[in-house]
């Protein structure tokens, strides 16, 4: 599969470069049909790829050659720096013809990505009552169950009968984002129920909607978090979700296809966050598209922390300086004993974080986990201990007393490690903050201080510095 991967990746790459030799020839119907081998989001990705700056410009050519079918699914694909090339480069009814093909949720999409004086240029060629639609979608808060949905569903009255709603379904379901769930609303717009495809196929013709409607059904709040949705989705398995205004009126639905892209966001954002990566832009650019100076600001706060944090370990160093020049055997084992309480303190945290975010553990487990890391730490430590004992009298050559020293703060120190590490980030969730703001480095610096206290306590009981 891995092979397949690069194979038509380097595909991709030579197409490129025989389409771009084609453009500088004038040869652009041969240009086009090269490009049209492939489907819309590779085209997508290889006009992404043409990044030199005298090239640019004919990436506004390839995509005016494309069909015009085509040329709206593309643009959907592109990144917003893109879709900004290519809108300064076409015509207003180029634009006009892409705006009103393109499905509402991706209009909004792209028009909450691109820069106001492109917005406004785009909405110029919209119709007024899509305009007024399009800013109330735009007016709801960012990342917000409001700012993902679409208001292209399905809906049908309560006393409609099954073959009145078929035909309703026929008339409107290719503008709709899915056919596959319908939304019952009665006079006032307010959402009563929901009723699946296969329900109505399965119907006798004559049967009303509300026989056979389900009136149990899970929505979202126009402000619920999108994280909130993120969860909903993964919890039920749905493909849609209806969204509700105050009054409890259906005002759009969110399909599993935008959630998708909210999961990888939240994603790479809880590994930023644990990789004590922070992003005071929330930008959503990828790695090459940020500047360094930026990639350093973000990068920077928690170094910054970890750095002042290593001032106790240094104290702690300090503190047993005069014990240690009487055992000085004992400094070489202080970087492995510091790296594996870090390295098991990360591994329990980042298990952790990760069920608290699939909602696969909760804080009130806090009991079951704390017994069940001690146990974990003990066996761990146990056998990390064994292969060190063999280690330090066999390779090391060192004394029985320094092995144990050793070997038992290695034991004591594992579990200490898994015991912070699955503990903190449930402390920081009973307080209602991001367990993934615990970066794995500020578990590790937590680790570091315990590991030498423990270490420098059992040198003092086994050897008595």
């Amino acid at each position: 599969m891995e092979n397949l991967v690069m194979d038509k990746d380097l595909q991709i790459e030579e197409s490129i470069e025989k389409i771009l030799e084609l453009l500088i020839e004038k040869k652009y119907f041969r240009a086009r049909d090269e490009l049209l081998k492939y489907n819309e989001a590779d085209i997508a990705e290889m006009l992404e790829d043409i990044t030199d700056e005298t090239e640019i410009e004919m990436t506004v050519i390839l995509f005016r050659l494309l069909p015009k079918d085509v040329s709206v699914e593309v643009f959907s694909y592109l990144p917003s720096d893109k879709q900004v090339e290519i809108v300064n480069g076409i015509t207003d009814k180029e634009i006009s013809f892409i705006v009103q093909e393109l499905d509402f949720d991706d209009k909004i999409d792209i028009l909450e990505e691109l820069p106001a004086n492109i917005v406004d240029k785009i909405l110029e060629q919209t119709p007024k009552n899509e305009r007024t639609l399009i800013n109330t979608f735009l007016n709801y808060p960012e990342n917000s169950a409001g700012s993902l949905m679409t208001p292209e569903y399905i809906s049908l009255q309560k006393d409609w009968t099954v073959e009145r709603a078929m035909q309703h379904i026929k008339e409107v379901g290719m503008d709709a984002e899915t056919v596959y769930t319908c939304y019952v609303k009665d006079t006032g717009r307010k959402l009563i129920g929901i009723v699946s495809l296969s329900t109505l196929v399965v119907a006798d013709n004559d049967v009303r909607i509300k026989d056979i409607m389900h009136t149990d059904y899970i929505y979202e709040d126009v402000d619920n978090d999108q994280e909130e949705v993120s969860d909903d989705f993964k919890k039920y398995g749905y493909l849609a979700i209806p969204v509700v205004d105050k009054e409890h009126r259906l005002v759009g639905i969110i399909t599993v296809d935008d959630i998708l892209e909210v999961m990888e966001d939240e994603a790479t954002e809880d590994i930023e966050r644990m990789n004590g990566v922070i992003d005071f832009e929330n930008s959503d650019k990828g790695y090459l598209d940020i500047s360094v100076w930026q990639h350093a600001i973000n990068r920077l706060p928690w170094l910054v922390i970890l750095m002042i944090a290593y001032i106790f370990t240094g104290m702690i160093v300090t503190h047993f300086e005069a014990s240690l020049s009487t055992a000085i055997g004992l400094v070489a084992y202080m970087p492995m004993l510091m790296g594996t309480g870090g390295n098991t303190g990360s591994q329990a945290a980042t298990l952790i974080i990760r069920g608290l975010a699939t909602g696969e553990v909760e804080t009130k487990d806090c009991l079951r986990i704390l017994w069940k890391e001690i146990r974990i730490g003990m066996i761990v430590g146990v056998l990390l201990s064994v292969f060190n004992f063999a280690r330090v009298m066999l390779i090391d050559r060192a004394s029985m007393m320094t092995a144990l020293t050793v070997c038992t703060a290695m034991i004591f120190i594992v579990i200490f490690a898994k015991i912070i590490g699955s503990m903190i980030p449930l402390l920081v969730k009973k307080i209602h903050l991001d367990p993934a703001l615990i970066a794995n480095p500020a578990i590790s610096s937590v680790s570091d201080a315990v590991a030498l206290s423990i270490y420098f306590a059992m040198a003092t009981i086994f050897l008595g510095i």
